[in-house]
């Protein structure tokens, strides 16, 4: 079971990298509206770009710590919790804007790795 758990922690590590590092000016089929980067997509969500980076800062930090949580397992519950709580709200702002289910995908993803660490 602890190597399950490490490999969600692993796998929401990297797609979180994968997202604001790797993929932050370009395009995706899973960004918000007609977005074709994370600057884009949050001006389509309404909010601003100090919130994008805000936003930003708390994943990156969350996806960090649920890496040191592989040595530090006390990290991984408020992390997972904390991540999973910016995921529904990543949910609720494609529902706001009308996107395609599809589009939430990722989120919706996470959000379930984010509870199977909680529960496991």
């Amino acid at each position: 079971m602890e190597n399950i758990q490490i490999i969600i922690q692993v796998i929401i590590a990297i797609g979180i990298f994968n997202v604001w590092i790797v993929r932050f000016k370009k395009p995706s089929i899973y960004r918000g509206g007609n977005s074709t980067s994370m600057e884009s997509e949050f001006e389509a969500y309404g909010l601003s770009n100090t919130f994008m980076k805000i936003i930003g800062f708390s994943k990156l930090s969350l996806a960090v710590l649920l890496l040191f949580g592989i040595w530090f397992p006390q990290l991984v519950d408020i992390s997972a919790f904390l991540m999973g709580c910016l995921m529904i709200g990543a949910i609720g702002l494609h529902v706001k804007i009308n996107d395609p289910l599809i589009k939430s995908l990722p989120a919706f993803l996470m959000l379930v790795l984010s509870t199977a660490l909680i529960i496991l």
